[in-house]
């Protein structure tokens, strides 16, 4: 079954602003385990809330714009004609974050909200008198908290680690060392990965999005290729280990086009998608609202919408020119002169065409300042008001072969290195590679996971983050700067917290 975003009102109250407090113990008291979870599809409503919290990794809330603010590949603008400006924001992309920005605090509640919803689900599913039943949805909930620590460890490095539904407060959690949290994330999905059926094993037009065993190996695979940064040891053999198990498995394939993943029209339905997030804003099942934050208002013409984008999120120079001109990803980005569907100029009320140009001001860009990315397109969309229904894409085929292209030639098989990101660069119409380098690598992933919320990750692990600078960052960095502050309302409301170095 497609899941059905009902979440209990229990689940909901498991932390509130502050990232963790104790559950709602009246509300706790009348679903107990015991009169709840009888059956699968009651046990499938409450897990499928841990997904529903989890996408905000993927939508345009703080988890995901924290993942991409700070790049060369993303920018939020304040516009001349008013709105947008947010010095938030500003302090981000210039690598000036202090622990009382606001927009690092919301992405720390919200991360911190759906692993205390995974941790409340967890509790009632192993109390239930038919816990013996509910091992894949243990496994779902497991590997959704393991998802929620993920991010938490690549934002904050050292975090609270909380496996209760409920904290005392007198007994609130101390800083947890991050490389304390890569074991429990590894520890977590190698367990969970057990109890869960492999893609080729189960009904994709009834089971799609939930885990699957490729789901997970695929956050493991991410997880150790990152495990040098986080822990001070590389694992790219495993990284290797868990690409091929998805590459073995033989259930997934790269689509005949980037976009086709991203299609309204393709939901459930792509070989490429490994794991994604259900959305239907029509019955509050969360909403894609990519083309309100960041097209132009013009689209509303072009794409016939019910509404008018408020021409926010924009990309940059830096990211347009890594491709070449016959590479069919450029065709993702905005810029330049624009045309309607029919190849007509797109003028506005007073006959002038609308010209993108790169933003020069990040504090009063003219509105056709930014180039802008377009991978959620509005073909097949149905619309509730400003929201699409385009399901938000966590992993896809091509990370796979990437991240085992990345490790391998990390561990000096470049012959497998070269093979792999030619398979990727082939499909998009890019220029094969006679050979390849660490920068091939990361500007291709740069290239096919633009917005995709790897950007930041990735450009930590390879030190650009740190050395290089571009338009709006126009310094060197320490490495310091690779983890984000802890939020100073998270400070005052547990004093065990300790601040991360360099705030």
């Amino acid at each position: 079954m497609n899941i059905s975003y009902k979440i209990l009102s229990v689940l909901l109250l498991a932390f509130i602003a502050t990232g963790c407090t104790k559950l709602d113990e009246e509300s706790f008291g009348r679903l107990s385990p015991s009169t709840y979870y009888q059956n699968e599809n009651e046990a499938n409503s409450s897990v499928a809330g841990i997904y529903q919290s989890l996408q905000q990794m993927q939508g345009v809330s703080s988890p995901w714009t924290i993942s991409v603010e700070g790049t060369d590949e993303f920018i939020v603008p304040g516009r001349a004609s008013g709105g947008w400006f947010d010095p938030n924001n500003i302090d981000i992309m210039q690598h000036n974050v202090r622990a009382d920005n606001q927009t690092i605090a919301g992405a720390w509640t919200n991360v911190f909200s759906e692993i205390g919803i995974a941790n409340a689900v967890l509790e009632s599913l192993r109390s239930s008198s038919s816990a013996d039943k509910f091992k894949v949805q243990i496994a779902e909930a497991r590997a959704l908290r393991a998802y929620g620590y993920f991010y938490a460890m690549d934002f904050w490095g050292n975090v609270p680690l909380v496996t209760v539904g409920k904290i005392e407060q007198n007994n609130l959690p101390v800083t947890t060392a991050r490389a304390d949290i890569f074991r429990f994330v590894e520890t977590e999905l190698l367990e969970a990965v057990a109890d869960l059926p492999a893609a080729n094993t189960v009904d994709k037009a009834t089971y799609y999005p939930r885990l699957t065993k490729e789901a997970v190996y695929s956050l493991l695979a991410m997880t150790y290729l990152n495990a040098e940064v986080y822990t001070g040891t590389a694992k790219w053999a495993e990284a290797i280990a868990m690409c091929n198990n998805v590459i073995n498995s033989g259930a997934f394939a790269l689509e005949a086009n980037v976009v086709d993943s991203f299609k309204a029209l393709n939901k459930g339905k792509t070989r490429e998608v490994i794991f994604a997030f259900s959305i239907d804003p029509a019955r509050n099942s969360g909403s894609n609202a990519y083309i309100l934050y960041s097209q132009p208002a013009l689209d509303q013409q072009r794409y016939s919408l019910p509404f008018a984008p408020a021409n926010g999120f924009s990309t940059q120079k830096e990211a347009l020119d890594r491709y070449e001109t016959q590479d069919k990803r450029i065709n993702l980005l905005q810029y330049g002169p624009q045309f309607n569907l029919n190849g007509t100029p797109l003028l506005d009320t007073k006959g002038v065409q609308l010209n993108l140009v790169n933003c020069i001001s990040f504090t009063a860009a003219a509105d056709n300042e930014g180039y802008r990315v377009l991978k959620y397109v509005p073909e097949g969309v149905t619309w509730t008001g400003p929201y699409g229904n385009n399901d938000l894409i966590q992993t896809r085929y091509a990370d796979i072969l990437l991240t085992k292209a990345e490790a391998a030639f990390r561990s000096g098989n470049t012959g497998d290195a070269l093979m792999l990101i030619n398979q990727v660069r082939s499909r998009s119409n890019a220029t094969n590679l006679t050979s390849v380098t660490l920068k091939n690598l990361e500007e291709e992933r740069a290239r096919e996971f633009i917005w995709e919320g790897h950007r930041r990750r990735d450009m930590i692990r390879f030190g650009t983050y740190f050395n290089t600078t571009w338009t709006f960052k126009t310094s060197i960095d320490p490495l310091t700067k690779g983890i984000y502050p802890i939020p100073v309302t998270q400070l005052a409301t547990n004093p065990n917290l300790r601040q991360n170095p360099g705030y």
